[in-house]
């Protein structure tokens, strides 16, 4: 079965930043990356948060992928339940991308964007069940005893 809504991120839990120093060489698109991760983390703390970057939502309105097509742009932050189980809440920056829907009006396009929020939650809930946030976990725990066996260094970026 095909699904109608594709949802796409990359998952960066906020409790694994350590430093939070800017590379004096960072390109302009990594300098403001980290800045929005600096005020993500300002604004929700590292208990229960995860920053989803790199990230899409597209929903098919019809049966034709060339009529009815709407794709969002987004990124923020997710927050979970205590036991890390269930996404509770999402503050994301969404932005239409590109559509293929002649009749779209701008009310619908902000219906939309809240209905991409809920959509995440949902898709969050399934990255837990599927263990992908217990992966992430893992290998983030492995970069840190790596990290602290070779002073704090890992490489550029990582």
């Amino acid at each position: 079965m095909e699904r109608w809504v594709q949802i796409e991120f990359d998952c960066l839990p906020l409790r694994s930043l350590g430093r939070l120093d800017i590379p004096i060489d960072a390109s302009p698109v990594y300098r403001a990356f980290c800045e929005r991760l600096k005020a993500a983390l300002e604004k929700h703390g590292t208990h229960n948060t995860y920053y989803l970057h790199r990230a899409r939502c597209a929903f098919h309105l019809t049966n034709d992928p060339k009529v009815g097509l709407l794709d969002f742009r987004f990124e923020g932050v997710v927050i979970t339940d205590d036991e890390d189980l269930h996404a509770t809440h999402a503050d994301l920056e969404i932005q239409l991308q590109g559509e293929t829907c002649v009749w779209l009006t701008e009310p619908v396009v902000r219906w939309f964007q809240e209905t991409v929020s809920r959509a995440v939650l949902v898709e969050f809930d399934r990255f837990i069940q599927a263990g992908d946030l217990e992966q992430t976990r893992q290998r983030l725990e492995k970069l840190e005893a790596a990290s602290e066996e070779t002073g704090g260094f890992l490489g550029m970026y990582l």
